[in-house]
């Protein structure tokens, strides 16, 4: 079978939308040359509230209550636990319920998290519901969304795919609601409570970490199960400060509480890696692509850290003669783990393929597609980055894919296949 007829598109895209905002933090200082004998400026912006006469103050406030309130069911929240946090910065100061809000405001800021682009796609099960819906499986999505500054953060998505493959998304809400921080002693694990949100599209997850200041990109999301039972929602994604790049990990409690920590080891300081389903021989099992050419597998006896791996597939095809990577977590099938991956070619042009690996080795590559399965079209070839198709995960039902892609790192599109029609588009690696 020819790979370019696998997989049929559906006519459903995902645009980004400037006007879905989330109340972030808000934080300012001098330069360092600025700094030193005179008051931080955080404190001088709080005196210059605090010397406002109490009927400025009230109306300050009243100027932006209404427009933050249509827009966030929460904004007073927000505001109040802003106060809360920046009381370390500020030095105690005795205030009124309405000052306290007005300075939270002060110390935040409305961020337009899909204004740019909505790209990069993840895709998983909902976990702990009733999966049978018409035939279906209901999903959750997540999406990277780019917005002022180019920072990237993460956004949430859920819908059904259904018999004969329809696909339904659920609208988003009109509401982007931020996380409440709870942050460990070490300033380098926090957990991230999201029980504001009503739906799971209003959750969004921006950098809360220094190691995150300029993004949380191309979460890999995957359904892991251990091997005590335990199921959990876990994805793996790329914290970026703008100089250098770490692997975190994300791991959902439950769809309102995840927990968010660094990945340690020499393997962990590089992009793209995804995280097996289950263990393999007692051991945690992912794949990367740690030397910016090859796909890597990495095992570790502890899911935090991974200190080893080597590369079992590189560069074979005109297509990816540049570099390879995995495309999310590998999916176990009869056959083996099929594994979407991701080739870079001419001029910087992003290719979605596939392969399979073994199932109880899965550093051997059984097949993979000489040509790619995805590719830049000539209706699709722009974009915010130009001449990129890729995608952070698939869902398998009854030996169908449904794969989630990005086009031109700016929009995000869908397209269906058959396993049994990919396996044979495939061959002998």
């Amino acid at each position: 079978m020819n790979a370019a007829d696998v997989f049929t598109k559906l006519d459903i895209e995902l645009m980004p939308d400037p006007s879905r905002t989330v109340i972030r933090p808000f934080s300012f200082d001098y330069p360092d040359a600025f700094k030193d004998g005179r008051p931080s400026r955080a404190q001088a912006v709080v005196q210059r509230v605090l010397a406002l006469d109490p009927a400025m103050r009230t109306r300050m406030l009243r100027l932006i209550e209404k427009p933050m309130r249509e827009r966030h069911r929460n904004a007073d929240a927000v505001f109040r636990r802003r106060f809360e946090a920046v009381r370390g910065e500020i030095g105690e100061v005795e205030v009124d319920e309405e000052t306290a809000l007005l300075i939270g405001a002060y110390f935040s800021q409305e961020y337009a998290f899909e204004s740019a682009a909505l790209f990069n796609p993840s895709i998983v099960r909902l976990p702990d519901e009733d999966q049978t819906v018409e035939g279906g499986v209901r999903f959750v999505l997540s999406l990277r969304g780019i917005g002022e500054g180019h920072i990237s953060s993460v956004t949430f998505r859920t819908g059904v795919w259904g018999a004969d493959d329809q696909l339904t998304l659920d609208p988003p809400s009109a509401h982007g609601v931020p996380p409440q921080i709870e942050q460990d002693d070490d300033d380098d694990w926090v957990r991230l409570q999201c029980e504001d949100s009503q739906d799971p599209s209003e959750t969004v997850i921006f950098p809360v970490l220094p190691s995150q200041r300029q993004g949380v990109e191309d979460l890999r999301l995957v359904n892991f199960t251990d091997h005590d039972g335990v199921k959990s929602m876990i994805g793996t994604y790329t914290a970026f400060d703008g100089t250098s790049s770490r692997q975190e990990m994300l791991r959902g409690v439950d769809m309102r509480t995840f927990d968010m920590r660094p990945l340690t080891g020499a393997m962990t300081g590089y992009k793209g890696m995804a995280l097996f389903p289950r263990r393999i021989d007692g051991q945690f099992v992912m794949l990367g692509r740690q030397d910016n050419e090859n796909i890597w597998l990495l095992r570790s006896d502890d899911l935090y850290t991974w200190e080893t791996g080597a590369p079992i597939m590189g560069p074979k095809y005109p297509w990816e003669f540049v570099q390879m990577g995995n495309c999310g977590s590998p999916i176990e099938i009869d056959e083996g783990w099929l594994v979407f991956t991701h080739g870079v070619g001419m001029v910087r042009g992003y290719c979605v393929g596939a392969c399979l690996l073994d199932k109880d080795d899965p550093s051997k590559v059984l097949m993979r597609t000489a040509s790619p399965l995805l590719f830049p079209s000539s209706e699709q070839r722009g974009g915010y980055v130009p001449n990129v198709t890729y995608s952070c995960g698939a869902l398998l039902k009854d030996r169908r894919i449904l794969l989630p892609y990005a086009i031109g790192d700016e929009f995000s599109a869908f397209a269906v296949g058959a396993v049994d029609d990919l396996l044979a588009a495939m061959e002998p690696a």
